[in-house]
């Protein structure tokens, strides 16, 4: 199903593949890039809870059978970083990197928050979350902005917004002691791109 956006070529919307599952953080946050970017796709829902990911026609695309994957043309690319590093370097609008090399810098340490994934046991995940936004929290306190590396959307916010909304929506988690990615969290809430890439507003979300 082809995901509508305004910008962008029609020859650059109709080459996008995305394999994805609704569920999947890493999904969600190249969906965001891909949003941010302006650039349409056509979802390829991958459904996790029946293997489809292990299935033939998935695993030539990715032998280690995750999501997501996209394919541009004959380009095949894995793991969702490299993903929204291979967007950002063949679809310049909208840069998902600030200019300035600490900012920049600090896009990539994202991983801070990527290192507790929500994915694990219920009881573990939700202590190392509360673990890492608090880390997230004192790396970002001397460059958020209206977003989270000042006042533009960068790569950073890709990240960080998937973990909130797990942390919220998944673990109920008391964001009281997170007064900076609470605010991060309600201003993703007002951008379309960050809205539209939510999982409830998947193409495979269960009616």
């Amino acid at each position: 199903m082809a995901i509508h956006n305004q910008a962008g070529s029609v020859e650059e919307q109709n080459k996008l593949k995305l394999y994805s599952y609704f569920l999947s953080s890493c999904s969600y946050r190249v969906r965001i890039g891909l949003k941010l970017k302006g650039l349409e796709y056509e979802y390829k829902a991958v459904n996790l809870l029946k293997g489809e990911h292990f299935s033939s026609e998935f695993t030539k695309l990715n032998p280690i059978g995750y999501v997501p994957v996209l394919v541009d043309e004959d380009i095949v690319v894995s793991d969702s970083f490299a993903i929204l590093l291979y967007l950002e370097e063949k679809y310049p609008q909208h840069p998902l990197l600030p200019r300035d090399l600490q900012r920049r810098a600090i896009n990539y340490q994202k991983s801070i928050a990527e290192k507790f994934n929500p994915d694990e046991q219920y009881v573990w995940a939700r202590n190392h979350i509360g673990k890492g936004l608090e880390a997230l929290e004192k790396l970002l306190h001397d460059y958020a902005g209206k977003y989270a590396i000042g006042d533009e959307v960068y790569l950073a916010d890709c990240f960080i917004a998937p973990q909130l909304y797990a942390a919220i929506k998944w673990f109920s988690l008391d964001m009281t002691p997170y007064r900076l990615l609470s605010r991060l969290h309600e201003a993703y809430n007002q951008l379309p791109a960050f809205v539209d890439s939510a999982p409830e507003n998947q193409p495979d979300t269960p009616v």
